[in-house]
């Protein structure tokens, strides 16, 4: 990839072309086999680079296993507005000028000679991987007009979901899945299981989720249900009814010094078979939530140790919460690990769930979209203020931008 002094140099050459948007009625289907499409990009040019400079990018077409996507929305994770603030400190692998962005979803407009189950014209949502240390690859990158996308990591959508509902899912989903499936973490039943009665008495395992209105937890509720699993998760009163709507068998104030003791007596003497940690304290809480159960004693942590105010060096705070957490877990006799969003793409868990079990869920209703998307505008040149929005804060919604 190029200097950040090409960066420079690459701005300041595209300005003009930054404020023209490529036409998307231009290309029919068969033109795409004759005429690469102009593309444009939202470009984080340089370290802390903020805003995004939307300028040209090249088109890529895909190779054996891949897709192009023209993208009809984009939604926004913690992911890329951390590498904004935090540089090199995070991310480190990533050079500029460079694509950030994970969720996408639009339309297929170029197939690689080994796809199958998509094809040209099918609606998708699809998790980008631009970002991912394996991968690092502007042409993978979500915060652009045409994204190449890796054909186990999309799914298609029914015709009445839109585009700005479905690319909430992708990044959530790829995550609660890596936490839940992935042998290497709780290591549950695929997806789709039925679950095996026994006998009249006979529950469901539980899973604990700690920060269910969060993209993640939205998306790891209904999997974990899915699977055959009774889900026990936290969040705020006011998102209580989305969260059991999802398919969440109990919901708790995450806020509630009481919460801890009321899971374990409403828990009893089930089986647990593991927690997934998301959002600010989460680990420390489900440690001491396992600690006094039966069952699974492993935690997968989602959420990475972030200071309440900045500027401070974010890497002695973490390192500082790092030796609390395993302190109380050798205390509680618990292991945790955490959770890469997009290690799935690497294993037989993405394929699994982009192609085994989503579009076919989606389809019938029984997975939804979730959580609700916060629109917030339309043009590449929104996609930092959708970061800005993220940024304060949102409950049970993703913050999105049209294209």
């Amino acid at each position: 990839m190029a200097s950040n002094q090409a960066a420079s140099n690459q701005d300041s050459s595209t300005q003009d072309a930054s404020n023209q948007e490529p036409s998307h009625q231009e290309f029919s289907h068969h033109e795409f086999s004759l005429k690469e499409p102009s593309n444009q990009a939202a470009w984080f040019t340089g370290k802390y680079s903020r805003p995004l400079k939307v300028g040209i990018a090249p088109f890529t077409p895909p190779s054996a296993h891949q897709i192009v996507v023209r993208n009809g929305a984009v939604a926004i994770n913690p992911a890329e507005w951390m590498k904004q603030l935090l540089g090199r400190k995070l991310f480190s692998w990533i050079k500029c000028p460079f694509v950030l962005g994970n969720d996408c979803a639009g339309e297929v407009v170029q197939v690689g000679d080994k796809v199958s189950g998509v094809k040209v014209g099918d609606r998708v949502l699809a998790h980008a991987l631009s970002m991912d240390p394996a991968i690092n690859n502007s042409s993978e990158g979500a915060f652009q007009h045409y994204t190449v996308i890796r054909d186990n990591m999309v799914s298609v959508i029914p015709d009445w979901l839109s585009y700005e509902e479905a690319c909430v899912v992708p990044l959530g989903l790829t995550t609660a899945a890596t936490a839940l499936f992935q042998r290497d973490f709780l290591g549950l039943k695929r997806p789709g299981t039925p679950m095996a009665i026994v006998g009249p008495e006979l529950l469901p395992e539980v899973v604990v989720i700690w920060g269910g209105s969060t993209s993640v937890g939205c998306n790891a509720i209904q999997l974990a249900a899915s699977a055959g699993y009774d889900v026990i998760t936290t969040c705020s009163p006011k998102n209580f009814e989305y969260l059991t709507s999802l398919g969440a068998a109990a919901v708790f104030d995450y806020s509630d010094q009481l919460t801890i003791q009321q899971i374990v007596d409403f828990v009893e003497d089930r089986k647990v078979v593991g927690a997934i940690a998301i959002g600010k304290n989460s680990t420390e809480a489900c440690i001491a939530v396992l600690g006094l159960m039966h069952g699974s004693k492993f935690v997968a942590r989602v959420s990475w140790p972030f200071p309440e105010t900045m500027p401070m060096s974010i890497t002695n705070f973490s390192i500082w919460s790092d030796i609390k957490i395993r302190i109380l877990a050798k205390r509680c006799g618990v292991k945790t690990k955490f959770v890469s969003g997009s290690s799935a793409a690497h294993n037989e868990v993405a394929a699994m769930v982009y192609t085994e079990f989503l579009p076919e869920a989606l389809a019938t209703g029984a997975f939804v979209a979730a959580p609700k998307p916060r629109i917030m505008g339309k043009g590449l040149d929104r996609i930092q203020s959708a970061i800005k929005c993220h940024m304060r804060g949102v409950s049970a919604q993703k913050v999105v931008v049209s294209l």
